[in-house]
């Protein structure tokens, strides 16, 4: 078996078997690159079937000579997965890495914005250029409804329920939930599919999707990290932040208000409440007022 077709078949899986994005699939399969560019470099004739424990080790620690431990955990975990794939079609009897341990890494606290400092990037927005509106209802619906952005930029006209108060959302592995969506979030987007969404020389396949770019097609995810960026730098921002911040901010300001860790994770998207749980750790105060109003012995 070759690397070129074990990966295509992987992938393949991947997205069948699994479900799973093409963002996902597509880190999967960088994890599986670095070990081909790496047997490649060394003259290595290594296959997919035959590869043993040893070489995989040496392919580890040339990786931590160039990456941080974190990103090793990621590359040792992706491998893990491609190995487990084919022990499970009998391609292979074994896992090399079952006994390579990932290196031990602390849980990563998300940064988050306080409310104030995405009011000042929200009011940052240059509305007399034509495409304030749209960024600034961007700003406004990653924070408001909590989105990943790969679910921002495929959002849809007819995935908008304002008269309900709900969104639909497609997440992860195309699983769809419903988000709720307040007053303020629905006025931006009105704003914009109203007074600038309209003018757009929309191209088709585009009709539906809700937030376009000056061609009239979905936006990229470079182009939304790009807005988020930029507005940061406008305001002085002293934080590095990407679109997922205003996520991660949009859970810790509903757990601080008290709002229920199940509920958060519904909104969220998260399939296990572990996940969701990091967010407990951001504010630990919120733990404190719990007690004080629930606890009997208060």
């Amino acid at each position: 078996m070759k690397w070129k077709n074990a990966l295509a078949d992987y992938k393949h899986y991947l997205k069948l078997e699994r479900g799973l994005s093409e963002n996902s699939i597509k880190s999967y399969e960088l994890d599986v690159l670095k070990l081909i560019r790496f047997l490649d470099a060394h003259d290595c004739t290594d296959s997919p079937i035959s590869i043993s424990p040893s070489r995989l080790k040496e392919f580890i620690y040339e990786i931590a000579k160039v990456v941080n431990e974190r990103s090793q955990s990621r590359i040792i975990s992706g491998l893990k997965s491609f190995f487990n794939y084919l022990v499970f079609e009998d391609y292979r009897t074994d896992n090399p890495l079952e006994l390579i341990e990932s290196p031990k890494i602390g849980r990563k606290l998300p940064d988050t914005l306080s409310i104030e400092d995405i009011d000042n990037i929200s009011n940052a927005v240059d509305l007399s250029k034509p495409e304030g509106e749209r960024n600034r209802a961007i700003i406004e619906t990653l924070y408001g409804c909590g989105l990943r952005v790969s679910e921002l930029t495929t959002l849809k006209l007819s995935d908008l329920f304002f008269e309900e108060g709900f969104i639909k959302v497609t997440g992860k592995g195309n699983k769809e939930r419903f988000v709720p969506i307040g007053t303020l979030t629905q006025k931006y987007i009105n704003s914009y599919r109203n007074h600038v969404r309209i003018h757009l020389n929309i191209q088709p396949n585009f009709e539906d999707t809700l937030f376009l770019n000056r061609r009239g097609k979905q936006l990229t995810r470079a182009m939304i990290f790009t807005i988020v960026k930029r507005l940061a730098e406008k305001i002085g921002l002293n934080k590095n932040i990407s679109p997922h911040t205003f996520r991660h901010s949009f859970a810790t300001h509903l757990l601080e208000n008290g709002a229920d860790l199940s509920a958060i994770q519904l909104m969220l998207g998260h399939e296990s409440i572990t996940t969701t749980e990091i967010y407990m750790h951001v504010d630990r105060t919120h733990l404190a007022n719990v007690i004080e109003q629930f606890h009997p012995r208060k």
